[in-house]
């Protein structure tokens, strides 16, 4: 995962530190850091080994990159939906109604609201 980092933001990031912290110290902390990335890499490498011990052979990797919010773009998908042509009933051949159309359909036909005596 990069977050964006170029080159120059690494350097300039460097720069800062090396301002901050001083020459001297500066090994130490970045010994620190390395420690403390290696440490967070081996937390996430055992959750995921005891994800998949726990989930069997149903867990698979690709499936959770699938679900990676950050591929879903609004604008994408607004334009997609509207470059779609409305399905037509001629175009289908056949029209199936959704339990709630059906639902409504009957509660306008026969006139009462349904309720349920068991449920009052």
């Amino acid at each position: 995962m990069s977050f964006g980092l170029t080159i120059e933001k690494l350097f300039l990031i460097g720069l800062v530190a090396l301002l901050i912290v001083g020459p001297d110290r500066l090994p130490a902390y970045s010994a620190q850091l390395a420690r403390l990335v290696k440490r967070l890499r081996g937390m996430a490498k055992g959750a995921e080994t005891r994800l998949r011990d726990e989930m069997g052979d149903d867990f698979d990797a690709v499936e959770w990159k699938s679900l990676d919010p950050r591929q879903y773009d609004p604008r994408r998908i607004i334009r997609d939906a509207l470059k779609d042509e409305p399905v037509t009933p001629a175009a289908t051949g056949t029209v199936r109604e959704s339990a709630y159309a059906q639902r409504k359909r009957r509660e306008a036909e026969s006139g009462v609201t349904p309720y349920d005596s068991e449920s009052t």
